[in-house]
């Protein structure tokens, strides 16, 4: 059985082949995606399988990334955050080093950049490699997993000076989008259904996290999994779980994540959420490897509800995680969690760490309504939300580019 079959069985026949005849246009074309690790976080973890599942429609798909030192991703997490809304200004000299090292990249990159008929680049961290390759062959997008629908303006106007160059962007959703001189297109992230943090599990392995983890299974599991990040506001999750605790005091909470090699801040924000969860014996801050795939798939399928409290969020793939195996969400009312928890249905947004106490009591409650939100999000991620859907809409992006404004493509 190939790849493409066992994708079949998880999003139907007839999407995967409408992915054939999009292929059959493109074969033999040559796409490199460039972002800057390889491990940790939601671009990672698309890549993983969205660049085999390219090549497997007959396309050369390749992945690449941008190395740099501590300088480097202090300033391009400074980048990120303010374009999610942080007022502050970054210093030129971190700007300069943030340039250096892409055009010290673009040295080792250029000739299979060049060369190539479609470059998507990811995020803020590899921007600016467009200039430092003149000879540009094919199309190159910018790829946006950011909220930057509320940036901070003298920093947007600097990336925007890099990023105005491309041939394109893709944002999320469209609330994120910015004025560009170039084609934009909205495509929301994914999850892949058969990856080790997806697929179906025996019970003897949700069993063992149980175990392993000293968690109780007869009593409920609240559950956040999020890089150690302020915007995922763990410490305001932990502030929901006492309020439920003063009435539900059998109640126990899992924040688990790891860090990221281009995030520098995850560490002192590793120590505040253990400074907040105290000496309480049922809170567990977990510290996971960066292939803790399948331990994050059992801490989902043991969570009798997940939360993803976010201040800010381009979309929140553990939110898709989650919904996947049919758990409501109590999700942070911001960015991409709104297309996936639909209020009342999939689970509930709040803004509050009360919001979120008052929500959890309430579905904790009621057994039945909470597996109904279940299997509701469930479907919605079956329908909306598989990287199947994401690679169809990444191969008509790249036949627009190639052939210019159609209204219409002819498959055959």
């Amino acid at each position: 059985m190939s790849l493409l079959d066992h994708y079949a069985e998880a999003a139907g026949e007839d999407v995967i082949d409408h992915l054939r005849q999009l292929a059959n246009l493109l074969r033999d074309r040559t796409v490199v995606h460039v972002n800057s690790t390889r491990v940790g976080g939601g671009v990672a973890e698309i890549l993983t399988m969205l660049v085999p599942l390219t090549t497997a429609l007959g396309i050369q798909a390749r992945w690449e990334i941008v190395s740099g030192d501590s300088e480097f991703f202090e300033c391009t997490k400074a980048i990120h955050n303010t374009l999610q809304g942080k007022r502050s200004l970054i210093p030129n000299r971190l700007l300069r080093i943030y340039e250096e090292t892409n055009a010290a990249n673009a040295e080792q990159l250029r000739p299979l950049l060049e060369e190539a008929d479609f470059v998507i680049i990811h995020d803020p961290q590899p921007a600016p490699l467009i200039h430092f390759c003149p000879k540009r062959k094919g199309k190159w997008i910018w790829r946006c997993h950011i909220d930057a629908s509320r940036p901070h303006r003298p920093i947007w106007n600097y990336l925007r000076s890099h990023v105005a160059a491309y041939d394109a962007s893709i944002f999320s959703l469209a609330a994120f989008a910015k004025p560009l001189p170039h084609p934009q297109y909205i495509v929301p992230p994914s999850i892949d259904p058969l990856a080790d943090k997806n697929c179906q599990l025996d019970d003897s392995e949700v069993d063992a996290v149980y175990r392993e983890f000293e968690l109780d299974p007869g009593r409920p599991l609240l559950l956040q999994v999020s890089r150690f990040d302020r915007f995922k506001d763990p410490v305001g999750v932990i502030r929901a779980y006492q309020l439920i605790k003063k009435f539900l005091p059998g109640v126990q909470l899992v924040l688990a994540g790891g860090t990221a090699t281009d995030d520098p801040e995850g560490d002192a924000v590793l120590q505040e959420v253990r400074e907040a969860a105290a000496e309480d014996v049922d809170i567990h801050v977990l510290l996971l490897p960066p292939n803790a795939h399948r331990t994050i798939n059992a801490l989902q399928r043991a969570a009798s509800i997940v939360l993803q409290k976010s201040l800010r969020e381009g979309f929140g793939l553990t939110v898709t995680e989650a919904l996947w195996k049919g758990k409501p969400v109590i999700g942070g009312d911001v960015g991409g969690i709104r297309l996936q928890v639909v209020d009342y249905h999939t689970g509930f947004l709040v803004s509050t760490p009360e919001g979120a106490a008052l929500r959890t009591r309430y579905l904790l409650a009621q057994p039945e309504k909470l597996k109904a939100m279940g299997e509701k999000g469930r479907q919605l991620v079956r329908e909306n939300f598989l990287i199947t859907r994401q690679l169809r809409e990444h191969l008509t992006l790249m036949l627009i580019s190639m052939d210019g404004a159609r209204d219409r493509l002819e498959l055959f």
